[in-house]
């Protein structure tokens, strides 16, 4: 995952109703049109969060008939998942050499 897709994978998870609506055509797709059913907000604006998803790779659109079906991105989830690994990982190794350094403090 290069830098830049990595930005808007974030980015777009960042917003609670666009990780709300990766979460529901996870489980299965959905139109556009029944997503904005779900939120307070205006057709215009669930399409522009589907929109942010869709450029982060998190779900992609298909046509069926006259309606545009959302469907997660399970792939693009998990490598994102993976990146956070490789960071617990950066982060892991520290607190264990902190552990260390306080050890061979009690020892001196």
């Amino acid at each position: 995952m290069d830098t830049a897709h990595v930005d808007r994978v974030f980015a777009a998870l960042a917003d609670r109703t666009r990780r709300d609506i990766v979460r529901r055509v996870l489980h299965e797709q959905e139109s556009v049109s029944a997503l904005a059913r779900r939120y307070d907000m205006s057709f215009a604006a669930v399409q522009k969060h589907v929109a942010v998803l869709e450029r982060a790779a998190l779900v992609t659109k298909t046509t069926q008939g006259r309606e545009r079906l959302v469907r997660g991105n399970v792939e693009a989830i998990r490598a994102a998942a993976r990146l956070l690994d490789v960071y617990e990982e950066i982060w892991r190794g520290r607190l264990d050499r902190i552990h260390a350094l306080l050890d061979e403090g009690e020892d001196a």
